[in-house]
């Protein structure tokens, strides 16, 4: 069967989903009966195009590369994002605009636009999963769509997707994780002698920490996915601003090095654990001891360790992730959410 996509957002994650769509082009009509075309691509500063009759999708990252306006593929305007969202006629939407903290906004507009108009949904930002999920569930199934967000935590890695379907009556009481891998990369160049401004600025050059990283080492991304954890997979809504959250700007190399002496490394540990009908979210640095399994994950990687009623403790972890495995996770969400 053939589906119109609209994609908001063509950074680094909306031209890598891209270009994973056509490296599976194949592989989807094969094994899935899915055959698609790309009727809207909306980004932050090149305008937004669509074609009802399919863009060519490579010709277009071809172009949007060379730095040149994409505007020159637009068959019919629209006049801002919902807009967009209602003229591209698509059947699945992925929403990949930037995250915002505070109110997860427009992100939540633009899924609720989608899903109103009978579209399924897919997104990495977590803003819409900490602020309506609830509410966004409840007006997908009511449409008789999905709504899902796998790569809006550990980006490809299948966190909630295991407890939809792999853990069915499994009781998640609590996590323990590793999730902000900005920060994890500075901590282990920190190890190596840089100081924490070389190894953020290292951070910021190869692309993982933003123009201003307060975002990864004040905690805010930890604590946001902290936050998206425990209201979908523990059903207790949860927002940053109520976590318990330091960042690593306190952590000096003089400490560092003193934990390496006692065997130890520090790490920005996200919990949550279940207390009574409450739940109790933390993020901050921790001396990691080497017989931890946290101890050994270094760089960009990634893990976490749920307690459940059923299983006692399962841990999964991502090693070095990108732009390509958050593809991976819409990519996973559309099929199911078709499927």
């Amino acid at each position: 069967m053939q589906y119109k996509l609209a994609l908001i957002g063509f950074g680094n994650v909306g031209r890598a989903t891209a270009e994973l769509l056509l490296r599976k082009q194949v592989e989807l009509k094969e094994q899935y009966d899915i055959t698609f075309l790309v009727t809207g691509i909306a980004t932050g500063s090149r305008g937004r195009v669509i074609d009802p009759n399919g863009l060519d999708l490579q010709k277009v990252l071809d172009v949007f590369k060379a730095g040149e306006a994409i505007d020159q593929f637009n068959v019919l305007p629209s006049e801002d994002t919902l807009d967009f969202i209602r003229k591209s006629g698509a059947d699945v939407l992925f929403e990949n605009s930037p995250v915002n903290y505070e109110t997860g906004q427009p992100a939540i507009d633009h899924i609720r636009c989608a899903l109103e108009l009978g579209m399924h949904a897919v997104t990495a930002n977590k803003g819409p999963v900490v602020h309506a999920w609830h509410s966004l569930k409840a007006l997908a199934k009511s449409k008789g769509r999905q709504f899902f967000h796998e790569s809006s935590v550990m980006d490809g890695a299948p966190i909630f997707s295991l407890f939809r379907g792999a853990l069915p009556a499994a009781r998640l009481n609590a996590f323990r994780a590793i999730l902000n891998s900005t920060t994890n990369l500075i901590l282990s160049r920190m190890e190596s002698g840089e100081t924490f401004d070389d190894a953020v600025r290292y951070a910021q050059k190869i692309g993982i920490a933003e123009t201003d990283p307060s975002g990864d080492v004040d905690g805010w991304d930890a604590a946001i996915k902290i936050a998206a954890l425990a209201t979908v997979l523990m059903n207790i809504p949860l927002k940053p601003a109520v976590i318990d959250r330091t960042g690593i700007r306190g952590i000096t190399p003089e400490m560092i090095q003193a934990a390496k002496a006692e065997g130890k490394r520090y790490k920005l540990i996200c919990t949550a654990e279940r207390q009574g009908d409450t739940l109790l979210g933390k993020v901050s640095p921790e001396l990691v001891p080497m017989s931890s399994p946290f101890y050994s994950v270094e760089g960009t990687t990634s893990i976490i360790q749920f307690t459940t009623d059923v299983l006692g403790s399962l841990t999964l972890i991502e090693s070095d992730p990108g732009p390509h495995t958050t593809a991976y996770g819409l990519l996973a969400d559309f099929i199911n959410a078709v499927k």
